[in-house]
């Protein structure tokens, strides 16, 4: 799977990440389970709405919920095993814990969809 570069802002501070781009079912239902290394994921849904996720074969992540102005609407560390996790938005990015290099803050975080 080839990965895109995607630019977001960060209290007014533009950063780059490439992720995976997942939007189909295959690539939505699989997502991190069972990879013990993964690049960062986009899910890509039609509209904003609930999207519900758990932990369950994944390695702790950081999950980041985008409305369609690709703007967080949520923002939360995730560890393994656990059900029930859900936020609204368009878009679902996902960062695995060993990919992060720093800590993500839980707000301004703006994603510039130009290159999705």
């Amino acid at each position: 799977m080839a990965l895109k570069t995607i630019v977001y802002s960060i209290d007014g501070k533009k950063k780059k990440i490439k992720v995976k781009i997942c939007d189909t079912p295959s690539k939505k239902f699989s997502g991190l389970m069972f990879c013990k290394h993964s690049s960062p994921l986009l899910f890509i849904f039609n509209k904003n709405k609930i999207l519900s996720i758990h932990s369950f074969f994944c390695k702790p992540f950081k999950a980041i919920w985008l409305d369609e102005k690709m703007q967080a609407t949520k923002v939360i560390d995730v560890k393994n095993w656990k059900i029930n996790i859900s936020g609204k938005g368009k878009f679902l990015l996902e960062i695995p814990k060993s990919f992060q290099s720093s800590k993500l803050p839980s707000t301004n975080i703006v994603v510039d969809n130009r290159n999705i």
